[in-house]
Parts: structure tokens; sequence; C-alpha cells
């Protein structure tokens, strides 16, 4: 935007961004005479478009944050079918949830499947001491998490 503004084709505009082509220099110019500085804001790159909102999300999140019950929820530990199964049979669940929309919102949300074949936090580790068991955070998980 910036090139063009100071007298740059779309060519060397969209060069100079590291970019080949003109034509998409040409395009954000556009858009930005129509909307302002609202054309800057990322927007859907392609692909599917999200299906789930950002309540639906935490509502994933939530139930992989509560602890299991063995009798009900099948299970001591969650695995993705089980949060699946779960998510699915509650009254404010989401019936149609997948385990990979599963697996990427926990994703997402910086959590991994560990050796103990659970999900849990990065940067979260529960440790066994000699007064019981102690929830350990890493400060540097955000940037290890990269």
């Amino acid at each position: 935007m910036l090139a063009v503004a100071e007298g740059a084709s779309y060519t060397e505009a969209a060069r100079a961004a590291g970019r080949r082509s003109g034509d998409a220099a040409g395009r954000l110019v556009a858009r930005f005479n129509l909307e302002g500085i609202e054309a800057l804001a990322p927007r859907h790159g392609g692909g599917q478009s999200a299906r789930y909102t950002s309540a639906e999300r935490e509502r994933i999140l939530a139930e992989a944050r509560r602890p299991p019950v063995p009798e009900p929820d099948g299970t001591a530990t969650w695995s993705l079918v089980t949060l699946q199964r779960a998510l699915r049979r509650a009254p404010d669940g989401l019936p149609q949830v997948s385990t990979y929309t599963i697996w990427c919102v926990l994703h997402d949300a910086g959590w991994r499947w560990q050796r103990s074949r659970t999900w849990c936090p990065t940067g979260t580790a529960v440790r066994t001491r000699r007064q019981g068991r102690v929830t350990v955070h890493d400060p540097d998980a955000e940037a290890k998490r990269g």
C-alpha cells in the first residue's frame, strides 16, 4: 500500500512485498479504496470456511478440561473418540463434531497428546512431590510452542 501511495506501479509494489504478480496489489488497493483500513485485516485464505463458532470451540475445550467420569464417559482419560462421544451425547453438545475438528481445536489451544495417553496444555505438567501431586507451568511454553 505504501509503495503504491509513493508512486510505484502495482508490479513494483508487489515485488517489494515479496510477491510475483501486481494483480494482488491492485486488488488490495481497490479494496482499500472501498473499505478503508479494514481492507488490511486478514481474511479467510481459502478452503472450507470455519464450521464452528468460538463459543462451540470453547465448548469443546470445556469438555476436554473436565475430568472424565468412568461410568458415564466410559473412560478414565480422554481420547479424541471418547471426547467426540461425550460431545455428541451431551444435551448442549455438538452432534456432528468430528475427531479431526476436536484435534484442531485442541492444537489451536496449545494442547498436545502426551506420553501418558492424555491431552494436556503445552507447558503444563503434573509432578509427584512429597507433599502430593503438583501442577507445574513452564513460563516459556508460548515461545516454545511456536
